[in-house]
């Protein structure tokens, strides 16, 4: 099983990036996906995440509004279309997938929740 995040680089404020997550080892139709994010010195934290079957939709409130998770299942890929980037979205963004979350996400911002994580990939934003 393995999950592959893609997508990070440098942008300025106000700038977009697409992050992606592929899925492979196995099919994750069913199951949950989350991003999350980790500044240097500082803990992981959720970003968003979404159920197996795309209906259920979670996100931070910092990032609520400017964020967009989605999934192609056919694909096995998660999507993170993030839009007017701040500085402070300076981050390692990891995917990471809860296995059998496929209506909902019961703890969807705790990282003990998912079973399996991606490498992370860097964003960088500047002002």
């Amino acid at each position: 099983v393995q999950l592959q995040a893609s997508g990070g680089g440098s942008v300025q404020a106000g700038g977009s990036l697409r992050l992606s997550c592929a899925a492979s080892g196995r099919s994750f139709t069913n199951d949950g996906m989350g991003w999350f994010r980790q500044a240097p010195g500082k803990e992981r934290n959720f970003v968003a995440a979404i159920s197996g079957n795309g209906v259920a939709t979670y996100y931070a409130d910092s990032v609520k509004g400017r964020f967009t998770i989605s999934r192609d299942n056919a694909k096995d890929t998660t999507y993170l279309q993030m839009d007017t980037l701040l500085p402070e979205d300076t981050a390692v963004y990891y995917c990471a997938v809860d296995i059998g979350s496929t209506y909902y996400i019961r703890s969807f911002n705790r990282p003990d929740e998912y079973d399996y994580w991606g490498q992370g990939t860097q964003v960088t934003v500047s002002s």
